[in-house]
């Protein structure tokens, strides 16, 4: 069976985390994926590293580790469109292709003539993505835009870590770039929306997305909070603001996390725990008196939960249907039975390694499934055959680029 998306072709210009994380599920999908990297050179984090991917002698490859996470399923073709020929490639590739996804400074492509204007006239059903730190309008329009810095202008890392009076207080970024991931996601459901209006009006559309509208978007009942009070909300380490119990607890030999998300679940936890008392106190009884009383509260769960190990918490608490779980490395994440279970690693094969390891892509469609056709590709692998699919240049002319330098191997 076709993937849902295999009718499509995707020219990604993209580099980085964002734009390459919306190509690859696109990619997934089953669109055809053509990566347009910098001769020599390619994406940026071709060379974030180490780590690289290892060989079968254990020994490290070009491939970093960062690039091999969002590029699965593509096509590289290595262009130097910083040149007139270059340039000529690129736009006749962009009027066979159905989306653009580009992540270059506002104005940027505009004097390689490939910006949306330029390109929408000479494919009107084109759908281009722009990707950028500010948008396409507003005084910091022309600022480049990073995750981490996104995070801190966006309100994300006023919100994230330790109160300033605790040890080890202080604004904290998350652990993975979630910024740009969340760019990547909200891309692709705004392409799928421009590809849903294009069926009804034969015309494509420009998207224009910005690293900081999306962190401020996703800042959620946060954002809420700060709006309908007035009042900005604290770091709070792992504590919720709006719900108690709802964060990480000692445990005799470790930690775990507790969800308690209403008071049918405290009353469950109570039993448990031994003080089914807690349940009716009308400080604890509700949520919104929980959350009142957190600093009453919290002392009490701690000095409970430190007489049993994690593993006897969570055995105990999921059989009553509280929601728990422990906090794993990432070696224990894939190691878990419900990962396993669920196949979110998959490996693929590799020229260089033998075999790439993946994350497997979290959509499940019952009728065109996600498939996993090729591993991240290596610099230029593609170019020429897309060159020869897409546009029907012959081997001489193929050559002929490749000694001028418009095109890499």
């Amino acid at each position: 069976m076709p993937g849902a998306l295999s009718h499509l072709r995707v020219l990604d210009l993209s580099r980085v985390l964002a734009g390459p994380w919306a190509g690859q599920v696109l990619a997934d999908l089953g669109a055809e994926v053509i990566k347009i990297e910098r001769p020599g050179v390619g994406d940026d984090t071709r060379g974030w590293g180490p780590p690289y991917l290892k060989d079968e002698q254990g020994q490290a490859t070009s491939e970093s580790a960062y690039y091999l996470c969002a590029n699965r399923n593509k096509q590289s073709v290595a262009i130097d469109f910083t040149q007139a020929q270059g340039q000529a490639l690129v736009r006749a590739l962009a009027e066979k292709s159905d989306i653009l996804i580009e992540n270059f400074k506002v104005g940027g492509l505009a004097q390689y003539g490939l910006d949306y204007a330029a390109l929408h006239a000479i494919n009107p059903r084109l759908i281009y993505c722009s990707i950028t730190g500010f948008g396409q309008g507003g005084p910091y329009a022309a600022r480049a835009g990073y995750d981490f810095m996104i995070q801190g202008l966006g309100g994300l890392m006023s919100i994230t870590g330790r109160a300033d009076d605790e040890p080890g207080g202080g604004p904290m970024k998350s652990g993975v770039a979630l910024t740009d991931i969340l760019t990547g996601l909200y891309a692709v459901n705004a392409i799928l929306a421009a590809l849903a209006y294009r069926e009804i009006s034969g015309q494509g559309q420009f998207i224009d997305l910005a690293l900081l509208d999306v962190q401020v978007a996703c800042l959620g009942n946060q954002a809420l909070n700060y709006l309908t009070t007035g009042v900005s909300p604290r770091r709070m380490g792992n504590a919720h603001p709006n719900i108690v119990p709802y964060q990480d607890f000692p445990t005799a030999d470790g930690d775990m996390i507790l969800t308690v998300g209403n008071d049918s679940q405290f009353a469950k936890f109570c039993a448990v725990a031994g003080h089914p008392e807690w349940a009716t106190d009308p400080r604890f009884a509700s949520n919104a008196a929980r959350v009142r009383h957190r600093e009453i509260l919290l002392p009490l769960l701690r000095q409970t939960t430190v007489m049993r190990t994690t593993a006897a918490w969570i055995t105990a608490l999921a059989a009553a249907g509280v929601p728990c779980g422990p906090i794993n490395d990432l070696a224990q994440v894939f190691e878990d039975a419900q990962v396993r279970a669920r196949g979110l690693r998959v490996d693929l094969p590799h020229p260089l390694a033998g075999s790439v390891p993946q994350v497997a892509s979290p959509i499940r469609l019952s009728q065109t499934p996600v498939e996993y056709r090729l591993p991240p590709p290596l610099l230029g692998e593609h170019t020429q055959a897309v060159l020869a699919d897409w546009l029907g240049l012959d081997a001489a002319r193929i050559a002929e680029l490749a000694g001028a330098g418009v095109i890499g191997s």
